[in-house]
């Protein structure tokens, strides 16, 4: 009899292939499924792996510690338990009989990860960066977090410790490391083998009140002459001593000219907060700054390999125009460009492209506080920089909707990525409406819950409606393009010739452009947005997200991950206008998975509310009701918070309603809570990771009697993982 020849599968592959497709795999859990297909498999994908975070408690897990990742090159350790106490402490020999903890545990880590060239670790104490180090002599890449209080040193010798263990060192990130901004400069100047290695520093840094100052940046760009990527906060404001202005500017870019990513922020917006109190009415700020136009020229000049661009500042910056065009002749690989408090930077006069409008070599474009810019200044620039994928455009008054609708159709082949903020004419619906054009294409998605209505300006077929009176040199015939559009909609035919005194709709299609006299077009139809996965959404306190449907957002069927940052006072209310936020309402997305409801910049009352006030926990149950009506598997919450006593933690009824979230995965808390509280989350069936994080500025340095303490976290985790979990 004969018998079946047995299929091939893909363990059939010869070992060298196979492991370089397992090793084509990104995401974590995909790993980690492969890995349990088979012995050989798991081998394969543990041979493989360069990636890897550590969860758990070092002090008394360390006996768990994997031995079998020996191709790890970044490893991430700042996520540990208890998160943000020392990793490694001379504290720890005391807690156990004069034995040196920390050394045995820094060569436990350098055993079982030799390969390591990239470090993350939370470095509360200098401690840790003067043992870790030193285990991987070919590191190269640290990043260091810290959210506690700095330690008492001079200035310098936290750093200097460090550069000490690391020779090779060339890529420093301090985003999320608080310390003061003079410990940097002389640690670099001490040691000027591994400055002269540097070619990535960030130091955009939110923790810094004033930023760095011109003597700082001349001093670090000075030491560290090959930074190809350097990302800083600065203080602006030429009313504060060492402000940087045209020297600094100046500085930098003759003593790093080797710069492609460049990102230089004011302090004031890194902030979370919108506040414009500072701008007048059209939005320019009160002061201008002390940036010139020729000193812009002469830095753009400079930096030849520039791909990436930031120059957020916080006071006025005008007539910029000709510096951009000169930015787009000096800088031909630029594909990213953010600005900030810049104006003059599309001024079209007829249908000539001038200033940022010339980048035609752009990918992403963010502009923020840009007072003269108006509808005809953005369709220039959706006319010029035809390969926008992210567009990003804040606290421009002048836009409308149908300037923003326009820039969509002229970029509907490439826009992928829109962030619309405190634009005052571009609401919610107004924003969605806008986005029309591209709502089949884009993935990614801001907008403001400002629930306005588009009812007076556009009619319920979709079309917008434009009304015109163009004398144009054509025998006395208006073209059916506004004045300056022509280039943006192509020639007009005999048969699109209209008498000025007629009105025409069209659509924006720029495939199949229509114009219909006194008519009405088919519009753009079912409001679908097939290929949207990401959507964040920006909410005053007190307002509902319930309108979101009716706002434009009802279909969005691969929607997997959605964030709301929830700002304001709630002291300014007495309670809520109905009894729950509207969660539930995001059940209408089938793939929603993921969560970031970030409540942090709600401040309220936590214990001493006022009669007729309602605290914290009753906000907390406000905006958390009906979560549990969603299938999440991943959430990142942010309680509210009062600045008074810096207290940003869960409650009762917050944490009541987080257990009912039965499909969650993965629970960050980034604040603090009661121990009896956190014990609610483990009757979440299928919760696997939990983190309590104090990753605000200051974090609290001791934990008091109430809140989560080391052996309260502990107790915790031990009930958390003496569950049964199916997978």
């Amino acid at each position: 009899m004969a018998t079946s020849a047995r299929p091939t599968t893909l363990n059939d592959l010869p070992d060298v292939i196979l492991s370089n497709i397992i090793a084509a795999v990104s995401d974590v859990r995909s790993r980690n499924v492969a890995a349990l297909v088979c012995r050989k498999w798991l081998v394969l994908e543990r041979s493989t792996r360069t990636s890897l975070t550590l969860r758990g408690n070092t002090t008394r897990d360390i006996f768990m510690l994997p031995t079998c990742f020996r191709s790890v090159t970044h490893l991430d350790l700042s996520l540990l338990s208890p998160w943000g106490h020392p990793l490694l402490s001379p504290r720890a020999a005391a807690d156990n009989d004069g034995a040196d903890d920390s050394t045995l545990i820094a060569h436990l880590l350098r055993h079982a990860f030799p390969s390591v060239s990239s470090l993350t670790v939370y470095a509360r104490d200098p401690h840790a960066l003067q043992l870790l180090p030193i285990q991987w002599p070919q590191l190269k890449q640290i990043k260091l977090v810290r959210w506690h209080q700095r330690p008492q040193l001079a200035s310098g010798d936290e750093f200097s410790l460090l550069f000490q263990g690391c020779s090779q060192l060339a890529s420093l990130d301090l985003s999320t490391f608080y310390c003061w901004t003079e410990d940097l400069p002389p640690a670099l100047e001490s040691n000027p083998v591994v400055a002269s290695n540097m070619t990535v520093l960030n130091l955009l840094n939110a923790s810094f009140s004033e930023g760095f100052k011109t003597d700082e940046i001349r001093v670090i760009t000075k030491c560290c002459p090959y930074l190809k990527d350097f990302k800083v906060v600065y203080m602006f404001d030429p009313r504060y001593i060492g402000f940087v202005g045209d020297e600094a500017l100046v500085c930098i870019a003759k003593n790093c000219p080797k710069l492609s990513v460049l990102h230089l922020a004011d302090t004031s917006v890194l902030s979370n907060c919108r506040s414009e109190s500072d701008l007048d009415e059209e939005g320019f700020s009160i002061d201008d700054g002390k940036i010139s136009v020729s000193t812009l020229i002469e830095v753009f000049s400079g930096l030849p390999l520039l791909e990436e661009l930031v120059l957020d500042v916080s006071n006025n910056v005008r007539d910029t125009g000709p510096a951009l065009e000169v930015l787009n002749k000096k800088c031909p690989k630029l594909k990213l460009l953010k600005l900030g408090q810049f104006h003059g930077i599309s001024m079209p006069i007829e249908s000539k492209l001038d200033g940022v409008a010339l980048c035609q070599g752009l990918q992403s474009l963010s502009i923020r506080n840009v007072g003269d810019l108006d509808d005809m200044g953005l369709i220039a620039i959706g006319r010029g920089c035809t390969r926008l994928a992210k567009f990003e455009i804040q606290s421009c008054k002048k836009i409308t909707m149908r300037g923003m609708r326009t820039l969509a159709s002229l970029l509907r082949r490439s826009l992928v990525d829109v962030r619309i903020s405190c634009c005052k004419n571009l609401g919610a619906s107004s924003s969605l409406k806008a986005l029309e054009p591209i709502q089949e294409r884009i993935e990614r998605l801001h907008i403001d819950c400002v629930w306005d209505s588009v009812e007076e300006i556009e009619n319920l077929d979709g079309c917008v409606e434009y009304g015109f009176d163009l004398n144009k040199a054509n025998g006395g015939e208006a073209s059916s393009h506004p004045a300056g559009f022509g280039d943006a909609f192509g020639s007009a035919d005999d048969d699109l010739m209209f008498n000025r005194k007629k009105r025409c709709k069209y659509s924006y299609d720029l495939n199949s452009v229509y114009v219909e006299v006194n008519g009405h077009g088919n519009g753009f139809g079912e409001r679908t947005w097939d290929r949207l996965q990401y959507l964040s959404l920006w909410i005053a306190v007190g307002e509902l997200l319930t309108p979101l449907e009716a706002a434009g957002l009802q279909d969005c069927p691969n929607l997997e991950e959605i964030k709301i940052k929830v700002e304001g006072d709630c002291r300014l209310w007495s309670k809520p206008s109905e009894r729950a936020f509207g969660l539930s309402t995001l059940i209408r997305f089938p793939k929603l998975v993921k969560m970031h409801l970030d409540c942090g910049d709600i401040i309220g009352y936590a214990h001493t509310a006022p009669s007729g006030q309602m605290d914290l926990s009753q906000w907390e149950r406000f905006y958390l009701f009906g979560i549990g009506h969603l299938n999440l598997r991943e959430l990142d919450y942010w309680p509210p918070q009062d600045r008074d006593v810096n207290q940003r933690s869960l409650s009762l009824p917050a944490a009541g309603l987080l257990q009912e979230c039965l499909t969650l995965r993965k629970l960050f808390i980034h604040g603090t809570a009661h121990e009896h509280f956190m014990m609610f989350l483990p009757r979440i069936p299928n919760l696997r990771d939990v983190q309590l994080r104090e990753d605000y500025y200051p974090a609290p340095e001791n934990d008091m009697s109430t809140e989560m303490r080391a052996g309260s976290l502990s107790r915790f985790e031990a009930a958390l993982n003496r569950r049964q979990i199916c997978d």
